[in-house]
């Protein structure tokens, strides 16, 4: 009997080996990406996102499956960074001002009115200083992989039409948790309220606040329109996205899978960048059949650009004086 039992383990034991090397030869290990954004399914993150899934999912032969949430249903963009230092979810694509808690040196790319027009900002931020700030997302848990674009963003609100600083005294504006945007508003002469997005629509439809500040594709695809009257194009920041990846994540990707979503993500940057500046124009065109939209003259917006000056001198210090030299001599 205990001969019968021994050669019924050897015979287990072996089975299960033969399966085990099978396994190994024969069934590559699949890696899972859940990824979420802030904006919804309407935008133009949201198609690129789907469309750099479709890269994935195809480069890798099936190896790497992605499922994506947008709208926030994963959480704001800071809860969802330190879901991917945590190794809690895998992908995000969040503005540059919830970055600076983390990296402070992002903090360059919300200085008003630094880009001047979309070829700087790409020269800038997909060259060799972009590439250093980016770098430096894996001294906290995150792995950048390029920079997407959010737009340049403009004001709107509920009170009166805005053509010059004077225009938004005393206005509430409800701006990201970024300590650079509230100081730029208040040299302004504005009331900055910090709050997160998915709580905006409903703080201007009870006047917690009178307006924001977000891209065109922004202010139209989240309906802003229905409790706002009037937008004027200020352009006072160009705000990128990061496409950003868990480094716990990244780290244990095999190296020929980090080359497919590497070139996955240049792919969908371009795409990214290609639909927003298309998306935006026809926003703002859409925008002007239901609101009052002001487009600013050269003069007027120069009038904004030198009420903001001083926010250069303060944030100086805490950015880096030489990285801002760097960026504006890359501009000239």
């Amino acid at each position: 009997m205990r001969k019968t039992i021994v050669a019924v383990l050897c015979v287990l034991l072996l089975t299960a080996g033969l399966f085990a090397e099978g396994r190994q030869e024969g069934a590559a290990e699949t890696y899972k990406i859940t990824a979420g954004l802030g904006l919804n399914d309407k935008s133009a993150a949201y198609e690129a996102m789907v469309y750099f899934k479709e890269l994935v999912e195809e480069g890798s032969d099936g190896r790497i499956v992605m499922e994506i949430y947008h709208s926030s249903q994963l959480g704001d963009d800071r809860e969802m960074m330190e879901a991917l230092q945590r190794g809690e979810q895998e992908m995000t694509v969040p503005s540059t001002a919830p970055i600076v808690p983390f990296v402070p040196e992002f903090g360059v790319f919300d200085l008003p009115f630094l880009f001047p027009k979309h070829e700087d900002a790409d020269r800038v931020l997909d060259g060799e200083i972009g590439q250093r700030i980016l770098d430096k997302l894996s001294d906290v848990g995150l792995k950048g992989l390029v920079y997407w674009e959010n737009g340049y963003r403009n004001l709107t609100n509920s009170v009166r039409e805005v053509r010059t600083p004077a225009d938004v005294k005393g206005m509430k504006v409800r701006t990201m948790e970024n300590p650079m945007h509230l100081d730029a508003w208040r040299t302004m002469g504005a009331n900055p309220t910090p709050m997160a997005f998915g709580e905006l629509f409903s703080a201007m439809q009870q006047g917690v606040v009178d307006g924001q500040e977000n891209p065109w594709g922004t202010i139209y695809l989240q309906n802003f329109h229905e409790v706002q009257t009037f937008a004027s194009d200020t352009g006072h920041v160009y705000s990128p996205f990061v496409l950003m990846i868990s480094q716990k994540y990244w780290d244990n990707l095999p190296a020929d899978l980090q080359k497919v979503v590497m070139d996955a993500a240049v792919k969908s940057r371009d795409k990214n960048r290609e639909l927003n500046r298309k998306y935006n124009k026809e926003y703002m065109s859409k925008l002007k059949e239901v609101m009052t939209v002001s487009e600013l003259t050269l003069e007027e917006k120069a009038q904004f650009q030198t009420a903001v000056q001083s926010v250069y001198d303060q944030y100086a210090d805490a950015i880096g004086r030489g990285l801002i030299n760097e960026v504006m001599e890359e501009l000239k």
